[in-house]
């Protein structure tokens, strides 16, 4: 996507080869390539910031402060990267910054934001609220040496994933992309589905993380009702969904296929790092010595109910049509917002 400065805007300046249209914002690929376009500034920023929190975790002794980069770091490197850096760069508004967007831009932006300040916040307030460290880093702390070699091990290979995992909302706007070649229907058709699947997983992540706070106010026990009794790790599956969604939108006008890459890293770091198969080794230990009935409810559901991905018998359950009715208002409210700005 050119980054296009309105006709207005460009009389008012004074000649220079950055103000002769069409401003661009990014660097083609074949000039320098997508590590230095792209991987390097965003790395740059998360490496940053990481070793920020890395320096606030260790005073604190709290490892889970990289658990709240990891989504407010990823809507900052967007809004530096759509808003921020044309801003500084030209000298412009953030009105004129934000007119030249394309509607799918603003959707996208707008997706990114939502699921990031939301899980911030989630993230942000169980942390506070239990008042030390997550569990699931009890142990690693024990070893010896740990805060010494954590940065390295730890925070700056999460600043990398997350390189990787930005590429959906950095790429198109630092590299050459290319328009699919389809109509304005098929367009719009396309931005819908991102849409509807941003809905799905955005509500699913919503669902999950409700009804286990409302289940932890009132039992025991695991929770295994609601969107729980689709799959073990709701939360974890409506991240990658909306992961994907960022990928669909792209498609509906700055297609570059590089962007496959991020929801492709984002579901392996779940699916083998940090997401459920840590949690669940994280649970497994604990409840084996500390809560047997936990323990006993674990086994048996592991062979119950799949992961991460749910069977299709699931895809009968009442709480399944609820998180595609949460597709499906996702898209209306888009299109209305669409209709109502005439665009």
């Amino acid at each position: 996507m050119a980054f296009l400065i309105p006709p207005s805007t460009l009389e008012s300046q004074p000649f220079s080869p950055l103000h002769s249209p069409p401003l661009q914002n990014r660097m083609t690929s074949g000039d320098v390539g997508i590590l230095k376009s792209t991987l390097l500034p965003s790395f740059g920023i998360y490496a940053s910031l990481s070793l920020g929190t890395y320096l606030a975790a260790e005073a604190t002794d709290r490892v889970e402060l990289k658990d709240w980069l990891w989504p407010s770091a990823q809507v900052l490197n967007a809004w530096w990267i759509a808003v921020g850096r044309p801003m500084h760069m030209h000298d412009l508004p953030f009105s004129t910054v934000w007119g030249a967007q394309s509607w799918t831009e603003k959707v996208l932006l707008s997706c990114v934001t939502i699921w990031g300040t939301r899980l911030f916040f989630r993230i942000a307030a169980r942390s506070l609220t239990r008042g030390k460290d997550d569990s699931r880093y009890d142990a690693v702390k024990k070893e010896p040496g740990f805060w010494k070699r954590a940065f390295g091990t730890i925070f700056l290979p999460e600043a990398l994933v997350l390189t990787i995992i930005s590429l959906p909302f950095t790429a198109p706007l630092t590299i050459g992309n290319t328009t699919l070649a389809l109509g304005e229907d098929a367009l719009n058709a396309i931005r819908a589905l991102g849409v509807g699947l941003f809905g799905i997983g955005f509500g699913l992540e919503v669902l999950a993380d409700t009804q286990l706070e409302l289940h932890r106010r009132e039992r025991t026990h695991l929770c295994r009702h609601g969107v729980w009794s689709l799959v073990r790790h709701p939360n974890y599956l409506g991240d990658t969904l909306v992961h994907f969604s960022f990928t669909v939108l792209n498609m509906a006008g700055m297609w570059n296929p590089t962007v496959l890459l991020g929801p492709i890293m984002n579901y392996i770091f779940l699916r083998l790092v940090g997401g459920d198969k840590q949690t669940e080794a994280s649970q497994l230990e604990r409840y084996k010595s500390g809560d047997p009935l936990k323990y006993n409810q674990l086994v048996q559901w592991r062979k119950e109910n799949n992961s991460f991905w749910p069977a299709l018998r699931e895809l009968a359950s009442p709480w399944a049509f609820t998180v595609l009715g949460c597709g499906f208002i996702s898209v209306v409210v888009e299109e209305g917002l669409r209709g109502s700005f005439e665009l």
